[in-house]
């Protein structure tokens, strides 16, 4: 049954990461068999170690990585030369020197990709699937507000345009009984003109004391 763990890492947790892998290393061991040891004290995936280890860990104890190497070549030498004989009868098809570069080059590859193929585990925790989900929500919200606000405002400008239509029609009706006003009061200003000409033109008489029609002159 694999084991799963949502909580974040401690910083106990990370410093007996270090301590394990640091011992591994010094050990002649991989980290790989670190990763299972942390594993399985803090209830972890081998996975969730080797990712802890090269993502968040590992930047912060480069010095004693290195020293940790430099003591395992030491320890490494020092079984050698205590037993030669066990030595020539193995025979290498690489000098000893080269077999611990391969070493070194091996451990500075990242080790958890190999290990989340094996035994993956999403560090997701939960919280941040309904924070997620929440966001979503009022996203989804905040879109039906605006879709509701667009709509109202297209139905508001189709009854403004509505009334623009009615307004311009009302003013064209406005210009046209305008104009026919001015040329109805073009024509009776033009008839009282001609009524006074006329009136002008026409001789006015009065009758004197004696009798007799006078024309009187304007």
């Amino acid at each position: 049954m694999p084991k799963v763990r949502q909580d974040a890492w401690s910083h106990e947790d990370d410093l007996l990461l270090a301590e394990t892998v640091l011992r591994h290393i010094r050990e002649g061991s991989t980290q790989l068999k670190a990763f299972d040891e942390v594993g399985d004290l803090l209830n972890r995936t081998s996975a969730a170690c080797g990712f802890r280890w090269n993502a968040e860990v590992r930047q912060k104890y480069e010095q004693a990585v290195e020293l940790a190497k430099k003591q395992r070549k030491e320890k490494k030498r020092k079984e050698a030369s205590h037993h030669p004989a066990v030595m020539q009868q193995v025979h290498l098809p690489f000098s000893y020197e080269v077999q611990e570069e391969i070493e070194e080059k091996e451990e500075d590859q990242p080790v958890y990709h190999a290990a989340v193929q094996k035994d993956p585990e999403p560090e997701l925790h939960m919280t941040q699937v309904i924070r997620y989900l929440k966001s979503l929500q009022k996203d989804s919200s905040a879109t039906d507000s605006v879709k509701n606000q667009l709509k109202d405002l297209e139905t508001e400008n189709a009854k403004l345009k509505d009334i623009n239509l009615q307004l311009n029609s009302q003013l064209e009706s406005m210009s046209e009984d305008y104009q026919a006003l001015i040329q109805i009061m073009d024509r009776a200003r033009k008839m009282v003109m001609f009524d006074e000409q006329d009136y002008q033109m026409k001789p006015h008489f009065r009758m004197e004391k004696n009798g007799n029609l006078e024309n009187v002159a304007r």
